[in-house]
Order: structure tokens, then C-alpha cells, then sequence
């Protein structure tokens, strides 16, 4: 059996013998729109819930458009310019766009032509020589204000020239999260357009190791909650949200009130992801769906979360990612794993009273794994030396690392791949 795993630009195909029985598990397939740009506009002219973008933007308005940053596969280049069509009646001077980065590294200008397409006349020439773009910056308290505290006790500091706008149009694209629930909606606001103190507080200790806090569930999730919370603190908004089958085409477009649209999104995004197997299998082979997301492996923690919801416990788990943007090297996330020094000692950390720093959401979630199953990392990007400064096992070839788990586990061991890592959450029946 030939399986070909999402990884990078080009995919990684792996060879598996017939006897080993593995079960390879995906998402449902969905074919692209066959006209996704003319569903975008019809999406932003017939919203759910709310006026259309151009009967809620006042002529006198300010409008600010809030993207993803280039760790996300929202298909920027086709979304951007049908949301600006429908504000074309604004002075361009009242119309702004926000990349919205949360606590990520700034977006180089490669990585904006990689977003918005690049080459003479294109829609990123279009775009930043008549738009204004401003990218939020987490770590600089003088570009935000202070909007209060949410019901969670934390304090709520969003993007001042954000706060700025009078309507605020939400893009992005829905999927299963690992501890947000699901991507897309209020996640553009916070943590996209948030301080670092208010990514801290909805990020900490105890609101990630909430049971509730995991994949597909929002409602009883005190961080989706909180998103929620506070993406209603930024005003008028109208969000414009798309599905993505593994191909990265559009299948769905939800426009309109931010709970309303989101909810219609997540009901198509869980009823193609959501996938039952009938047991827990001693190795899973994941991924984290391949280029933009296995960036890095910070970002490739997701894939080992989906592939631990169906690992048994004292299993393995094999992560195959690219991480062409290396640990990184910004963050902390390397830093927090090579103190500590094991998974358990991460926890005790990042549990102690008071501990609060940058990243310590991932190293929990990554110890919380480690400490159920053995992770294994694949990548031809990182050093066997960086891969176990992060506490993980290196992996030079994924059937060659399954043959020698077999061996231990014995001929009858159980076999998972899932080729599209967190485009597909596994359950066990």
C-alpha cells in the first residue's frame, strides 16, 4: 500500500506492506466551487443574519478587513478582493486591512506575495499600493487599548487602530482546532488582532487543560467562549468564513452575524472531518496537513494532538512535518521544552502558581500527549539535535521507524495513518 502523507508543497509518500493492515483514515472529500470568487461575492450580498457588508458600512465609515497570516491556507487572494469590491464606494483612505498575526512573527513581503499572489498587475500589487496594511503586533502595549476584562477574569487589550474602525469584516477559513474547537469566527480578533497579556490569559494553564477545551466543541469551552467574548468587544462586525477540502479549494462560504455564519461553517467542517474508527491503535502516523501549517514544528503539535485522540495508551505516535521555518526561532516554545527537560517537568512548570509565558499553551499540550504515547518526529528540515532539544524522538523514515515499533509490539500491532493530520478528527465509536 501506497499512502501519500501532506507534507510541505509536494506531499511524502510512504510505502506500507499489505500485511500490516494499516487503516487509513480522511476526511470526507468535497469538491472545490466551481466559481469560488462569484460565491464569495454572493456570500458577502445575501449574509446570514445581519444587512450586507455594503448597507452596513456607512459612506462616512472606517472599515477595517482583518486576514490571516501565512501559517493559515485562507485563500487570501480570493477573498480579499470581493470584500474590497463591496466597499469600493469608500475612500480608500477609509479602508485598512489587518493581518492579523496574534502572537506569530511579523509577515515578510515574500510572505505577503505568497498570500496574495505574486507578479506585475496582480492582486497583491493592487492591494498594497491602494490599502494601508497593518500588522498587529502582540508585544507592543503602545499599539493597543484597553477594552475592559472578560468574564474569565483576564484582561481584554485588542489592536487600538483596530478599535478604531466602525465595521470590522472577519475573514479566515473553518476547521477543527485542538483547543479552540474550531478555527475561524472571533479567532481574527483574539488571539489575531490581541495583546500579548490577553493571548496569556485565555491561553493559560488552566483554560487549556479544561476537558472541554479540544476539537469540535465551542459551546462549554471556556476558550471559544472567551474568543467569542471578546471578538464582540471589537463592535460592529460581519465575518466572511470559507471550508477547505485537501486540494485547499473553497467547498463553502458563511457570511454575515459572527455566531450565526460560524455555526453554519462548523456544522459543514464537523460533518467532513469528523471521522469514527472502531478502536485505539498502537501507532499513528499524522501529519499537520502540509504547507502553510508544517511550517514549523510549534505549529505541528496539532498534528500529534489529533493523532493522540486515537492512539492507545504507551503507544506511538509518528509526526511527519516539513518545518521549513525551522523550531522556530522566535517563541519561546523550544526554550520552555529544552529547560525543562521532560514532558512531565513541563507540566509541573507551566501548573506552578503564577508561571505565565509566551508559548507555554503548545509545550502543555505537546507534554500532555508525551506523557500517553512516545512521539516520533519526521522532517528533512530539522536535526535529530533540535527534534530531541524538543523532546521528541527522531525519525529518519517513516516505514523503517513503524517496522521497528512493530517489532516490539509484536506482528499483531495496530496500524493508523491519517494522511491529512487535523484536516481529519478521528473518534473512537
Amino acid at each position: 500500500m501506497r499512502v501519500r502523507l501532506s507534507y510541505g508543497y509536494s506531499g511524502l509518500w510512504i510505502s506500507l506492506p499489505d500485511e500490516w493492515k494499516a487503516q487509513v483514515v480522511e476526511p470526507r472529500f468535497v469538491p472545490g466551487l466551481t466559481d469560488p470568487g462569484r460565491a464569495i461575492t454572493e456570500a458577502l450580498r445575501n449574509p446570514i443574519g445581519t444587512a450586507p457588508l455594503r448597507e452596513l458600512a456607512k459612506p462616512s465609515d472606517r472599515v477595517g478587513v482583518v486576514f490571516s497570516d501565512i501559517t493559515r491556507p485562507t485563500p487570501n487572494q480570493l477573498i480579499l478582493p470581493r470584500v474590497l469590491e463591496e466597499v469600493a464606494y469608500l475612500p480608500k483612505g477609509h479602508v485598512t486591512l489587518f493581518n492579523a498575526l496574534g502572537t506569530h512573527r511579523p509577515n515578510t513581503v515574500n510572505d505577503m506575495r505568497s498570500m496574495l499572489g505574486a507578479g506585475k498587475g496582480t492582486v497583491y500589487n493592487s492591494i498594497v499600493s491602494e490599502y494601508r496594511i497593518v500588522q498587529n503586533n502582540a508585544f507592543d502595549p503602545t499599539t493597543q487599548v484597553f477594552v475592559g476584562r472578560s468574564s474569565y477574569g483576564h484582561e481584554i487589550w485588542l489592536n487600538q487602530e483596530l478599535m478604531a474602525c466602525d465595521v470590522i469584516v472577519l475573514t479566515g477559513f473553518i476547521e477543527p482546532h485542538f483547543f479552540a474547537g474550531f478555527s475561524g469566527g472571533g479567532k481574527a480578533v483574539m488571539p489575531g488582532m490581541a495583546g500579548q497579556r490577553t493571548v496569556l490569559g485565555n491561553h493559560d494553564a488552566a483554560m487549556i487543560g479544561n476537558p472541554k477545551a479540544t476539537w469540535g466543541i465551542t459551546r462549554g469551552n471556556p476558550i471559544w467562549e472567551e474568543i467569542r467574548e471578546v471578538s464582540r468587544c471589537a463592535g460592529t462586525t460581519f465575518l466572511l468564513n470559507v471550508t477547505l477540502n485537501r486540494d485547499k479549494e473553497i467547498t463553502g462560504v458563511f457570511s454575515g452575524d459572527l455566531d450565526q455564519a460560524h455555526d453554519a461553517g462548523c456544522v459543514i467542517a464537523k460533518a467532513t472531518a469528523m471521522v469514527s474508527v472502531p478502536r485505539r491503535f498502537d501507532i499513528v502516523v499524522s501529519t499537520n496537513s502540509g504547507y502553510p501549517l508544517d511550517q514549523n514544528l510549534y505549529q505541528s503539535v496539532k498534528g500529534m494532538s489529533v493523532a493522540a485522540q486515537v492512539v492507545r495508551d504507551g503507544g506511538a505516535i509518528i509526526i511527519a512535518t516539513e518545518c521549513r521555518d525551522g523550531v522556530p526561532d522566535h517563541g519561546l516554545y523550544g526554550q520552555l521544552l529544552r529547560e525543562a527537560g521532560s514532558p512531565q517537568a513541563v507540566l509541573d512548570t507551566v501548573r506552578s502558581p503564577g508561571f505565565l509565558r509566551q508559548d507555554q499553551w503548545q509545550v502543555q499540550i505537546q507534554a500532555q500527549i508525551q506523557l500517553k504515547a512516545d512521539v516520533y518526529a519526521y522532517s528533512n528540515s530539522l536535526t535529530d539535535e533540535q527534534i530531541q532539544a524538543a523532546l521528541l524522538q527522531p525519525c529518519r523514515s517513516v516505514e523503517q521507524t513503524i517496522a521497528r515499533l512493530r517489532d516490539g509490539y509484536g506482528p499483531g500491532a495496530t496500524l493508523c495513518v491519517l494522511p491529512e493530520g487535523p484536516q481529519t478528527i478521528p473518534y473512537v465509536e
